[in-house]
């Protein structure tokens, strides 16, 4: 898409902010090629794991933000960044860009990840609840179960390679005491896998709530999609909030993108606005 040229300031340069997270982003794109051909997961690292998970640390706040799945993830990011980033910066200057730029990346992560804690808190319940009181009953009811089909295919690899060999011995040798403590080493690791399992990659957040600050600050400047159909800044982005809305509710099996992010970082970026017009009504 692109947008007119009675935009509010000139795009013959790009601003600080917007050009070294450019650069930035870059180089981590290359840095995690580079890893991944030495057998590093540099997303892994560097990646946002759930809070809860054994792996989290909190510099991930920043930094999954300057990670992406793909070269097509980084691309269209860098390029909503570059697009709508130039004319924030050069409305607000780099202090207060690279400020709203962090806030809504980091309240992407927070909306994304509170969400994804009402997700996956009722088969924590179930685990939880057979390590404190198990059966073998029970554990063949959690098998059968629709909590282990929520959980991701490296969990189901992960019990048909370690758990059926020594289990069904123990089960053929009537030695039930083994058995139990099999499946409950396997319960304990299946957890911590679960916890593991979400990571949250990518500058979308921040984007989301660049293109809210766009939508709200210059509401009637033309955009076009695919560079044919046009449409306002301000329908755009309620129409994109919408989308997004919809498709985090859908909650598909096969979608892996971060919706509820997306949202957060249009909620932080509305939030933020605010409370800057309240500070300084001069200043937008």
């Amino acid at each position: 898409m692109s947008f007119q040229q009675n935009r509010p300031n000139s795009f013959s340069y790009l601003p600080l902010v917007v050009k070294n997270l450019l650069i930035i982003n870059g180089l981590f794109f290359l840095a995690t090629l580079a890893m991944t051909n030495m057998g590093i997961n540099l997303e892994d690292k560097l990646g946002l794991h759930y809070p809860f998970s054994e792996k989290f640390q909190p510099y991930q706040l920043i930094t999954y933000m300057f990670m992406h799945g793909g070269f097509m993830h980084l691309f269209f990011n860098m390029f909503a960044l570059w697009m709508f980033g130039n004319t924030l910066e050069n409305l607000w200057g780099p202090k207060r860009f690279l400020t709203y730029y962090l806030i809504t990346g980091i309240g992407a992560a927070v909306c994304h990840y509170a969400v994804v804690y009402f997700q996956v808190q009722p088969t924590l319940n179930v685990i939880n609840a057979y390590i404190s009181n198990p059966s073998l009953e029970s554990f063949q009811v959690f098998l059968d179960s629709e909590h282990l089909k929520f959980s991701n295919i490296e969990m189901l690899n992960h019990f048909n390679e370690t758990i059926p060999t020594f289990y069904n011995q123990a089960i053929e040798s009537q030695n039930y005491s083994e058995a139990l403590r099999i499946t409950v080493d396997y319960m304990h690791q299946f957890k911590a896998d679960f916890l593991n399992a979400p990571v949250v990659v990518g500058a979308s957040g921040s984007v989301f709530g660049i293109l809210l600050a766009f939508g709200m600050l210059f509401p009637n400047t033309m955009l076009y999609i695919y560079f044919a159909i046009p449409i306002k800044a301000k329908w755009f982005v309620i129409l994109y909030g919408a989308m997004e809305l919809f498709s985090g509710i859908a909650n598909s099996p096969t979608d892996n993108v971060a919706h509820f992010a997306h949202l957060g970082g249009m909620l932080f970026g509305f939030i933020l606005i605010k409370f800057w017009q309240k500070q300084n009504n001069h200043f937008f």
